[in-house]
């Protein structure tokens, strides 16, 4: 097996971070506007998961604030990110991941989950992340 090093859509999602960085830094970021924009921009499967994803966050937890992450929609506490949503399409992967940062207060004992597979949200899902970004800004 050879090692290629980065894959495309990690060196895009670099990029991404750089001008992300670059936007804040001139004051022309806007985190709202710019998770909106990169949920609009989804594939109609993950667009759905993240629209829901946003409400839900912005419900339970109003305080954090929502900005862009390698691309990603995010949603942050002092700056730093306490939450974020993958699609699916991002890496080519067959689910969409809604991830925990270690800033989120999640610890439960020597182990526990920070990242989670969707390929739905039912009402069971949504009162889950709901309980989960409740607990990671505790």
């Amino acid at each position: 097996m050879t090692e290629k090093g980065f894959t495309d859509e990690e060196r895009a999602a670099m990029k991404e971070r750089a001008q992300e960085l670059k936007a804040r830094r001139r004051g022309k970021a806007d985190g709202e506007s710019d998770v909106l924009a990169k949920i609009a921009e989804m594939p109609e499967a993950d667009r759905v998961l993240a629209e829901r994803i946003h409400a839900i966050v912005k419900e339970s937890a109003p305080d954090l604030t929502p900005k862009t992450w390698y691309g990603m929609p995010a949603y942050a506490k002092g700056g730093k990110v306490v939450c974020y949503f993958q699609s699916a399409a991002k890496f080519k992967s067959r689910y969409a991941t809604f991830g925990f940062n270690d800033t989120a207060k999640l610890d439960d004992g020597a182990m526990w989950p920070t990242s989670f597979a969707l390929t739905e949200l039912t009402a069971a899902e949504e009162a889950r992340i709901r309980k989960l970004v409740e607990r990671a800004v505790g």
